[in-house]
């Protein structure tokens, strides 16, 4: 049954919803999420097929400074090829829960070899990393609708193939600085509260990443200022693999598909996908409160609601693989649960 207009659509999910055998918003925010589903896919009988995770990939010039990062930028090469063998925190979650993975080289400081890799890597490859967004911009205007581009290709791929839910994360040393950035800027909060210790800073080296992100900010704000919108942000401060998670974000809005948001960097480039889609909230459902500094603030601002709160903040999509399973149960309690009628309960004391 496909209803014709939101209004009535929201009232039958909703009458469905209540007149499940059980107290009225007993299932809590499965109850929302049921909503949600049904909304998003203009129905009110939700599934959850062939769901995924993408993994962009790409490298943050600034980080060959050592200025922002305690770890060298080669870790994100040798994380990709981690991804691809399957020995990662985000392919052990998939396999636990039957999640498609894909994983992108959106623009990795490295040449993989392609007999190695195979089809396990999906090259998407915009340059060898972005410039160093200290000196100057990280990206050229074209680069950057390349990248965003890219993003729409690969969830509409995902879409042509049955995907109707879609998860996104990401890997590339110092993206935490450009995150911070992006989220400064959309937000219009001091930089410096915007700094967390990404993958494991100490006090000194926080101090210095601070003072760093500054320093860039001042000089990108005027450009960023002179024509506020996601292109130009990403232009100054951004990276391939957030530049592609804008996009992707973009094209499953725009193919009703079920969107999971997971941390910190993903939340970034939603930020910026909004610019451009004030609406694509409306296809988002938020896994995890991440324990990066900066991202309570960020859903705060968007006024979500995160399922899980565990203090993670490893990014590669893994708080959107772990909360995929209560979207899963959602989509189960609303189409297998029986209603008070077909059980022959009685509802509200009624016999």
């Amino acid at each position: 049954m496909t209803t014709t207009t939101p209004l009535a659509l929201r009232q039958s999910l909703q009458h469905r919803i209540d007149n499940k055998t059980k107290p009225p918003g007993s299932l809590g925010q499965l109850e929302d999420i049921a909503l949600r589903l049904g909304l998003i896919q203009g129905t009110t009988h939700p599934t959850v097929n062939n769901p995924y995770i993408v993994v962009f990939a790409g490298d943050h010039g600034i980080a060959a400074t050592g200025l922002v990062n305690p770890y060298p930028q080669a870790v994100t090469a040798q994380m990709v090829l981690n991804f691809i063998q399957g020995g990662a925190a985000i392919n052990v979650f998939c396999r636990q829960h039957d999640l498609g993975l894909l994983v992108v080289d959106a623009g990795v400081n490295a040449a993989f070899d392609p007999a190695a890799v195979g089809d396990r890597l999906l090259s998407k490859k915009i340059a060898y990393g972005t410039r160093n967004y200290l000196e100057g911009p990280a990206m050229t205007a074209s680069e950057v609708q390349a990248a965003i581009g890219a993003g729409r290709e690969v969830v509409a791929g995902l879409a042509v193939g049955g995907c109707n839910a879609v998860g996104f994360g990401e890997m590339g040393i110092g993206n935490t600085s450009s995150a911070a950035l992006i989220m400064s800027v959309v937000m219009d909060i001091p930089v410096t509260g915007c700094v967390g210790r990404g993958t494991g800073v100490n006090d000194d080296q926080l101090e210095k990443k601070k003072a760093t992100l500054q320093e860039v900010h001042n000089l990108h704000r005027g450009a960023i200022a002179a024509e506020p919108t996601a292109s130009t942000i990403l232009q100054c401060v951004g990276g391939f693999e957030i530049a592609m998670l804008t996009g992707a974000f973009l094209e499953a809005a725009d193919r009703k598909m079920v969107i999971l948001v997971d941390g910190f960097i993903a939340t970034a480039a939603l930020l910026l996908a909004r610019l451009s889609n004030p609406r694509i909230l409306d296809h988002c459902i938020f896994s995890h409160t991440s324990g990066e500094s900066g991202h309570a603030k960020m859903l705060e601002f968007l006024g979500a609601r995160p399922l899980l709160s565990l203090g993670m903040r490893l990014g590669e999509g893994t708080g959107a693989a772990l909360a995929f399973p209560f979207v899963r149960a959602a989509a189960n309690f609303l189409e297998e649960m029986a209603s008070f009628e077909s059980a022959g309960v009685s509802k509200n004391g009624e016999a």
